[in-house]
């Protein structure tokens, strides 16, 4: 199949996935030749794209032609739109067109469903941070990849420490595989502790802190988060997680439900025993009050989006998540 469409926002992953492809498709002595990386905004992008895929590869190996965060799957006028259903069936299989972008694809569009005929869709979305059994799912397959043994207690640690974060995952792995040596032996938590930084964990501890109203501990771990370069709008993403997953589980006690696996379906959580530690963390809490700390928090996300300074706009919006905790009167 000489058509590919990459998608997600996992940055690393997708780029990872591209060098891949490329290694397996060019000749290196013939890369020059036969390798276009072709930008959005470069006049007539598309076009230009699938000129060079129609055109046969020089010397030995194939042809790559890589259309950076194109918007053929956004948007995409009848007049390309028959030039692609013109091009795509008859480009050569020497060459390999690749399309990549942050976007999910319209699967309304005539485009997507041609691509989706014609060449191989392969997704690359970052794992939600409260989904904690596909983070060690991932954790346990790269590590794998790496050459690295973990015990599960270490591999669920791992996890909690780089959350979703494929590219420092990759690197806390090569970490830990330079420090097990030749010898290759199995790696338990108290390695993975001291030798891995612990980014999301922090922004969990976060999340408690802020549902205790604990502004001091709370205005702490914002700044080590920020410190240690943690993303301001990725530790808003794991708070967003965990005050969503507090409130389904709410939800569904104030509704009268009491079956862990019922209530662990609706809040999206893969292991029904963390339900009854979840419970008794919003017990006394009402769902008004979670229900304005996640407002608080779109807020947040949206002034970061805006370019807001991350450190003061943190700061300011934590203080304003503690108080909010202690803002209604419990409901029932």
């Amino acid at each position: 199949m000489t058509i590919y469409l990459y998608w997600g926002e996992d940055d690393f992953a997708l780029t990872q996935a591209v060098r891949q492809l490329r290694e397996s498709v060019l000749d290196p002595s013939w890369a020059s030749f036969n390798y276009d990386k072709i930008f959005n905004d470069a006049p007539n992008a598309i076009m230009q794209g699938l000129n060079q895929a129609m055109t046969a590869p020089f010397g030995m190996g194939g042809r790559l032609v890589w259309l950076v965060e194109t918007t053929l799957c956004q948007q995409c006028s009848e007049t390309l739109l028959a030039e692609l259903e013109r091009t795509l069936p008859a480009i050569p299989e020497q060459s390999v067109l690749l399309l990549t972008t942050r976007n999910r694809p319209d699967g309304r569009l005539k485009s997507t469903k041609l691509l989706q005929k014609h060449g191989h869709i392969r997704e690359f979305s970052l794992i939600p941070p409260w989904k904690t059994e596909q983070l060690v799912q991932q954790v346990q397959s790269l590590s794998q990849d790496a050459g690295v043994k973990l015990t599960s207690a270490a591999a669920e640690l791992l996890a909690e420490s780089v959350g979703n974060n494929t590219r420092q995952l990759v690197n806390e792995l090569e970490k830990l595989r330079l420090f097990a040596g030749d010898a290759k032996k199995v790696l338990d938590e108290g390695t993975v502790a001291t030798l891995v930084t612990a980014n999301t964990q922090n922004s969990l501890q976060l999340a408690q802190a802020i549902l205790k109203r604990d502004t001091a501990s709370s205005l702490e771990l914002v700044a080590d988060l920020i410190n240690k370069n943690e993303p301001a709008l990725r530790i808003v993403a794991t708070l967003v997680g965990q005050f969503r997953t507090w409130l389904w589980v709410k939800l569904m006690v104030s509704e009268g439900e009491r079956d862990p696996q019922a209530i662990a379906t609706a809040a999206q959580i893969n292991n029904p025993k963390r339900v009854y530690f979840l419970i008794k963390e919003v017990q006394s809490l009402s769902l008004g009050q979670l229900t304005s700390t996640l407002r608080l928090l779109l807020e947040l996300e949206v002034s970061l989006k805006k370019g807001a300074e991350p450190l003061f706009t943190l700061q300011t919006k934590v203080i304003e998540l503690c108080c909010a905790s202690g803002r209604h009167p419990e409901r029932r």
